[in-house]
């Protein structure tokens, strides 16, 4: 359920694409490698603390981000190779996007595309 909110949510913006969903951590990895994308988003996260796919694909992938929620979407993490954690809590949609982009900034590609 709150997977599709955050999909829908990226969906209706007119910078962001979803070019791509996968529900295996190892489907995420080939895709990611495959797609090249600038943000991936996973959602909802049973457990607490980093997911170890984060460490993962952030060696292979330096300048991506990714941002996890939790599983009753009380909070979200962003996190990036070159900066430490981000924590969102009670994050809406406005606190989610606003971060996404601000994340981005670097990135000269008017379009942001996700995962």
């Amino acid at each position: 359920m709150l997977s599709e909110v955050i999909k829908s949510m990226v969906e209706h913006q007119p910078d962001m694409e979803v070019v791509g969903e996968v529900l295996d951590p190892i489907e995420l990895l080939i895709a990611v490698r495959e797609i090249m994308v600038d943000v991936v988003l996973i959602a909802p996260m049973k457990d607490t603390g980093e997911p170890r796919i984060c460490r993962q694909l952030l060696t292979e992938n330096p300048m991506l981000k990714i941002m996890t929620f939790s599983a009753e979407g009380k909070a979200a993490f962003l996190y990036q190779s070159d900066s430490p954690t981000m924590r969102i809590d009670e994050p809406s949609e406005h606190s989610i996007l606003t971060t996404i982009r601000k994340s981005m900034q670097h990135i000269v590609d008017d379009s942001l595309r996700t995962v």
